[in-house]
This record gives structure tokens, sequence and C-alpha cells, in this order.
């Protein structure tokens, strides 16, 4: 079973839609003590970093999400805040992701980053499994996480951005994948089949 972790930062059901699409049993979560009893979790955001982190911070996500040990996906500000920092507010994140958080450098382009746009797999993983370079997924986001050892795949808005990213136990991934049709379910398959 799924954990859903709410913080009142995202539209929980639009996730939680998206994983009973795929008969996955979900429940939604508010309380940090519960989440030890889940087999993988997922944290959601969307909104300011600083209130988000504040709000984990306060509701004791943030150690409860440092211990866990089972797979834990965050999705577009879930998976900023899974990061050492990002500049939204200057707000140190959780740190379980390495590397930082910038403003997206759009140049010309329209900001924020809202749309479809093509992924590139960087990196073999569980997660990106039947994933093929050029398919499209769905974006909302001003930030981004620069490209590191923990990139699995990129995207590209006046720059190039972490749009997937790994490491150990915790994933991320900048889009949205319950907004994301068929290469969105074959993410979030992923994620359920996805053995540490």
């Amino acid at each position: 079973m799924i954990a859903i972790i709410n913080t009142g930062c995202a539209n929980i059901n639009s996730v939680r839609f998206a994983f009973e699409r795929l008969h996955t049993q979900v429940d939604v979560i508010t309380d940090a003590e519960q989440l030890r009893g889940y087999e993988r979790a997922v944290l959601p955001g969307v909104g300011h970093a600083k209130v988000a982190m504040a709000r984990l911070i306060n509701g004791g996500w943030q150690e409860a999400i440092r211990e866990y040990q089972r797979p834990l996906l965050g999705i577009c500000l879930g998976m900023q805040l899974q990061c050492e920092h990002t500049a939204e507010g200057d707000t140190p994140c959780l740190g379980i992701i390495p590397g930082a958080v910038d403003e997206l450098e759009v140049g010309n382009l329209s900001a924020p980053h809202m749309g479809w746009n093509t992924l590139k797999i960087t990196k073999t993983h569980p997660l990106t499994k039947g994933v093929q370079d050029d398919d499209q997924v769905y974006f909302v986001h001003s930030f981004a996480h620069g490209c590191n050892q923990a990139t699995l795949a990129t995207s590209e808005y006046g720059q190039t951005f972490s749009a997937m990213v790994a490491q150990d136990n915790y994933a991320g991934m900048q889009f949205h994948p319950e907004r994301s049709a068929k290469v969105g379910a074959r993410l979030l398959q992923n994620f359920i089949d996805w053995r540490l």
C-alpha cells in the first residue's frame, strides 16, 4: 500500500486517482507517525518551497522522511524539497537527494515552464523502464534541480535540468506524472514495481 503525504501543499486527489487507475490502494496520511507503516510513499507538492518546508518541519515529517527506508517519490515541489537547498526563499531542504535547486534560466521563454516537454534518459534505473527519449510529460515549475550523479532523466527549457532523480530509496519527478497520460502512468507503475 502507498502513503500519500498530505502537508496541505498539493492537489492530493489527482495523485490518488492516478494510482487508483493503476489498481493500487493508497492512503492519504497527515501524521508523520503513520509513515513507517507503508511499503512506499509519495510526497507531492505545489506552492512556495519555504512554506512547504516549514510544514514538513513543524509536522515532524523531516525526520520521518529521512528515516524512511522504503521507496519514496517526490513530485514537482516534493522532488525539490528532497534536495539540499532551494533558491526559492533561500530554503534548506531535506538533503536526501544531492544538489541544489535554482530558478530556471529561461532566457526569452515565458515563465513558469508550463506544458508538455520531452525527456532524455541519462541513466538506466527501474523507474525509467519502458520510457524512451522524447517521451513527453507535463511540467509546471519555475525552479529546477541541476544535473548531477542523481539525475536519471533531463529536460530542457532555457537550460538543461533534472526531470527525474534518484538516490538510494528516494526518487523525484519534476513533472506531474499524474497529468502525463500514458507515459506518466508507466512511470507511476515503475514506482509501484520498484524493489530496492
